[in-house]
C-alpha cells in the first residue's frame, strides 16, 4: 500500500513541476490532492508519520545541536570540539576571576579603593 501510495505522489508531483498548463491546472491539483488528504484512510497514515517524524526530530534534536555547535566552535576556534567533555568538568572548581585594577568599581557597585 505503501508503495502505491508513494508512487502516485511522485506523479503528482512531477506532474505539478512538470506541467506548462498554467496556474488553473496547479489550482485544480491542489484542490483535488487537498481532498484526497482529507479522507480518513489517507489521513490516519500521513498523521501517524508525522508524529513519528516529530517525535524523532524532538529526541534527535539536541543531538543535532550539540554536533553543529561543534563544528562551529571548531571552524571559528581552530581546535577539534568534543561534545562529551566541556572545558571544565561538573567536579572541576573554575579559576577566579583576575583582580580588578585598583581605583576600578567591580560590576556589583562596590568599590574597592579609589586614590
Amino acid at each position: 500500500m505503501g508503495m502505491k501510495m508513494g508512487l502516485v505522489v511522485g506523479l503528482g508531483v512531477g506532474y505539478v513541476l512538470g506541467t506548462r498548463a498554467g496556474r488553473e491546472q496547479y489550482d485544480k491539483i491542489r484542490t483535488v490532492a487537498s481532498k484526497v488528504r482529507r479522507v480518513p484512510i489517507v489521513a490516519k497514515p500521513l498523521d501517524a508519520a508525522g508524529a513519528k517524524a516529530s517525535d524523532i526530530v524532538r529526541a534527535q534534536g539536541e543531538r543535532v545541536t550539540d554536533k553543529v555547535a561543534d563544528m562551529v566552535k571548531e571552524r571559528l576556534f581552530g581546535a577539534p570540539a568534543s561534545s562529551s567533555s566541556m572545558e571544565y568538568p561538573a567536579h572541576t572548581t573554575y579559576p577566579a576571576s583576575p583582580p580588578a585594577p585598583e581605583g576600578t568599581v567591580p560590576v556589583d557597585g562596590t568599590q574597592t579603593s579609589v586614590r
